[in-house]
């Protein structure tokens, strides 16, 4: 999937004196990599470098740059050299888990430790930036996910907001007999796709459930993914979706669902820029995907940016202190301001996003009850399985009839990339 995800708060502005941050003078050398190379990202990053440069004088620091594509290639040489970068900038979800799940991602358990970061993140994003009960990463921006509608369509219409499947399906029908596309989807480039599979499996199956299967540690062909998708044919008998939805792009849908044809879209937050003149804030409102079984954990997708230290880092303790000082509660209300970036932590001053209403609901709605942070489909597993698990996902929109041959297709990859499941 192809989306710009901005680094984030790679740039964090701090004022001398952060709180949180471990008390340490700092000698000796530190070097920082980074994929922050669009224009203001860029900038700021250079900022914080020379602030913490400023605060600890004592530290030799080199900071080096790389654009996004060439610094997703460079990553494994670094990472294979002894003497490898002490910090990077890089994804949560699977990308992480690939590294550490190969020794080569450090324990930072002390960092979170004596920032008391357990105290200050949400259960979600501590579980994300886990691996084997340790924590490896440090999430620092994001962007959430959910169910996009037309409020004045709904306030038409009488409508209310989804909190369960039933009440979703009564969505779609009274949708239907208004003459309103109930869900809007593009999918010509597959990747909206992604997002319906992983926010019905975790809703079905449990967010476990989905990290093991995007792990590769279950077969497609395992009846509990069966039943997801018995739920999303649900969808496609009530007509809930836009028809030939694989001839759109999801910005094509999108206009549509501007122009009062549709009137909801599972959707990243991205979707508001779809809206012009500032329409969105009387016509676009959001709610969570709705519970299909309320004895599951709380899985939501809400893709993350952030840190992590290399296990091999030359100078481990300046990386810790610089990690840190990235994600002290001062560093992160500054990019929150500075940037405009949405962060994790849950007691910056919601005064930051006064005007980003939107903001507040999602963290309120979506991301502090929830159990677990889902990366999106093509984050979560591996490129190749998400390619052709996404192709499948199209194909089962277009004949659902067909969906015995998919499963054995997409277990037919899974078992090539992953091997044959042992029990």
């Amino acid at each position: 999937m192809k989306r710009k995800l901005l680094m984030g708060l790679v740039g964090l502005g701090m004022a001398a004196g952060l709180a949180g941050v471990v008390a340490q003078s700092g000698t000796g050398k530190l070097v920082y990599n980074s994929d922050a190379s669009d224009p203001a990202p860029k900038a700021y990053d250079q900022k914080i470098v020379a602030q913490f440069k400023a605060k600890y004088p004592g530290i030799e620091m080199t900071h080096n740059t790389v654009d996004h594509e060439s610094f997703k290639q460079a990553i494994r040489t670094y990472l294979a050299s002894d003497t490898p970068p002490d910090v990077l900038t890089w994804f949560a979800g699977n990308r992480m888990r690939f590294f550490s799940s190969k020794d080569l991602a450090a324990d930072i358990g002390s960092v979170w430790k004596d920032n008391g970061w357990e105290k200050t993140f949400p259960k979600g994003f501590q579980a994300l930036s886990q691996d084997k009960g340790k924590y490896v990463f440090l999430p620092t921006s994001y962007y959430w996910w959910a169910m996009y509608y037309r409020k004045d369509i709904f306030q038409k219409l009488g409508l209310k907001e989804a909190k369960t499947w039933p009440e979703f399906l009564g969505l779609c029908r009274s949708l239907n007999k208004a003459g309103v596309t109930p869900i809007m989807t593009g999918s010509k480039f597959l990747w909206p796709l992604g997002g319906w599979f992983d926010f019905l499996d975790m809703r079905v199956n449990g967010p476990q459930f989905h990290v093991d299967l995007t792990d590769g540690k279950i077969a497609y062909t395992d009846s509990r993914v069966r039943k997801v998708f018995s739920y999303w044919k649900q969808l496609l008998d009530n007509k809930c979706f836009l028809e030939n939805s694989a001839s759109y792009d999801w910005q094509d849908a999108a206009q549509l669902m501007t122009q009062g044809k549709g009137a909801m879209y599972l959707m990243g937050d991205f979707i508001r820029d779809q809206w012009k003149d500032g329409l969105e804030a009387t016509q676009l409102d959001f709610f969570r995907f709705p519970i299909i079984n309320a004895k599951m954990p709380m899985g939501e997708e809400a893709p993350t940016d952030g840190f992590f230290v290399p296990t091999k880092a030359p100078n481990i303790a300046n990386a810790k202190l610089f990690m840190g000082y990235l994600g002290s509660k001062e560093a992160m209300e500054q990019g929150a301001k500075e940037l405009g970036r949405l962060v994790p932590r849950s007691d910056i001053d919601k005064g930051l996003y006064a005007s980003k209403p939107q903001i507040a609901k999602a963290q309120a709605t979506i991301i502090e009850p929830a159990d677990y942070i889902a990366q999106f489909y093509d984050r979560d597993t591996d490129p190749e399985m998400a390619n052709i698990g996404m192709k499948g996902f199209q194909q089962f929109m277009q004949d659902p009839s067909q969906l015995s041959s998919i499963l054995k297709n997409l277990e037919a990859t899974r078992e090539r990339i992953y091997g044959k499941i042992t029990k």
